[in-house]
């Protein structure tokens, strides 16, 4: 069966995002007083609870407060993240965020290959919108024929709500997409989605447990930016991954594992 779209996460997967998510959660704290700092390890293991208010909630919930003050932090989780946002979007309409070594030629041959593109992320509209603009220009909406974001489902990743409602969007059967992922627990969101999966790891989730991706890359590469030990390792045609390969990869889907029957058997 012929692959028609690929679904793409976006933070971490389109680019390296976290550490600017990161820097904006300091500023907002800061800002509204609060006297919290996510070092980079405090934040690299917060980052297997997906969406930034589902983060904070996380973190309130393990400090050692009474119910009380939890309670009256979890309301300001709205105001707190409203505020990360509008500095998330502000570095990156200054140039603070490239797309990962080989995303914007990868993006190029797919279209040239008459495949439609997706994304699948947790994040907001507000942040994806900022994304694709400050990296692809004014071309950087139209590439995709959906965008679906997290606020538009009621579980986030790993459940897969988010990519059944990208194909649903999109009008394709899982068996002709290809989700291209970076975390595990967006990793787990595709496969029971029904989806063949690429994972190209960053600093934030590389050494996580990829089982059943079927393909796991340190990066896309480039032909400026050739992936080491390739050809002859993971890929076979050159030392950064084309869509003729990556095509010829996933043509023949394995069958469901136990993570996609348990989706299936739910939806």
């Amino acid at each position: 069966m012929s692959i028609e779209a690929l679904v793409f996460d976006v933070d971490g997967t389109l680019a390296d995002t976290e550490e600017v998510h990161r820097m904006a959660f300091n500023l907002a704290f800061e800002q509204l007083g609060l006297d919290w700092h996510w070092s980079q390890a405090e934040y690299r293991a917060l980052l297997a609870v997906t969406g930034g208010k589902e983060r904070m909630k996380a973190c309130i919930d393990s400090l050692p407060l009474s119910a009380s003050e939890k309670k009256r932090l979890h309301e300001r989780v709205p105001a707190i993240h409203a505020a990360k946002t509008q500095h998330y979007t502000d570095i990156a309409r200054r140039g603070g965020i490239e797309l990962r070594t080989g995303v914007l030629r990868f993006l190029e041959e797919a279209q040239d290959a008459g495949l439609r593109l997706a994304i699948a992320s947790t994040t907001t509209a507000v942040n994806i919108d900022a994304l694709l603009q400050a990296t692809l220009g004014p071309r950087g909406l139209t590439m995709f024929d959906v965008i679906a974001c997290g606020d538009q489902v009621r579980a986030k990743k790993p459940a897969s709500d988010i990519y059944l409602l990208a194909l649903d969007t999109l009008g394709v059967p899982p068996e002709r997409a290809i989700a291209i992922e970076d975390s595990p627990n967006g990793l787990r969101s595709a496969l029971g989605a029904g989806l063949w999966t690429l994972v190209t790891p960053t600093f934030w989730t590389e050494g996580s447990d990829f089982s059943g991706a079927g393909l796991v890359l340190p990066g896309l590469g480039d032909p400026t930016q050739p992936l080491a030990g390739e050809p002859g390792g993971s890929l076979a045609s050159a030392a950064w991954l084309g869509i003729e390969e990556l095509l010829r990869m996933a043509t023949v889907a394995p069958p469901l594992n136990a993570v996609q029957a348990l989706y299936r058997e739910d939806c």
